[in-house]
């Protein structure tokens, strides 16, 4: 009898690792995109996807037919929500301001944009987990979209030796 149980754990083991190998680096970099951290240090991501990974693993056995895949990245989508509400309510002031490539965005649309462009969730199914509407939902995306193609424009570097002329 207990040889049964090792070898189903083994066999769960092994199922496990191999998900991983097959979907942990995406998952690490949807996780990078949604911190907007450099993706060479991205502790922050890293600590996402192990808290995803682990919650996945708890319910391997439970998951039945259902993507492995799909059950990390809601874990890893809110979770993240989760943290960043916090860091914008007030509680975790002490973070390093974001350098990545999304790090113009806000949480929420880097959120909403790695979803549907990155990972490729539908509008509705972006809008259940997130619990907004469809309509929230496609104008968030639009909006990031729209600052990460058309950046505002930086301030003219100042010249050197050129003097301010008073008006």
């Amino acid at each position: 009898m207990r040889h049964g149980h090792v070898s189903e754990d083994a066999r769960r083991a092994r199922e496990f690792e191999a998900f991983v190998a097959g979907a942990g680096g995406r998952l690490l970099h949807a996780a990078t995109l949604l911190t907007a951290e450099a993706p060479d240090h991205n502790p922050r991501a890293r600590r996402l996807l192990t808290h995803a990974l682990a919650q996945t693993y708890a319910c391997w056995d439970r998951l039945r037919g259902e993507d492995p895949y799909d059950r990390a990245r809601q874990y890893l989508a809110t979770r993240f929500a989760h943290g960043a509400w916090h860091q914008h309510g007030g509680l975790l002031r002490s973070r390093p301001r974001p350098a990545g490539p999304l790090a113009r965005l806000g949480p929420q649309e880097r959120l909403v944009l790695v979803l549907r462009l990155y990972e490729g969730v539908a509008e509705e199914q972006t809008a259940a987990l997130l619990g907004l509407s469809t309509d929230r939902v496609r104008a968030i995306c639009l909006r990031a979209v729209t600052a990460v193609l058309r950046p505002p424009p930086e301030p003219a570097a100042a010249v050197r030796g050129v003097k301010a002329v008073p008006s």
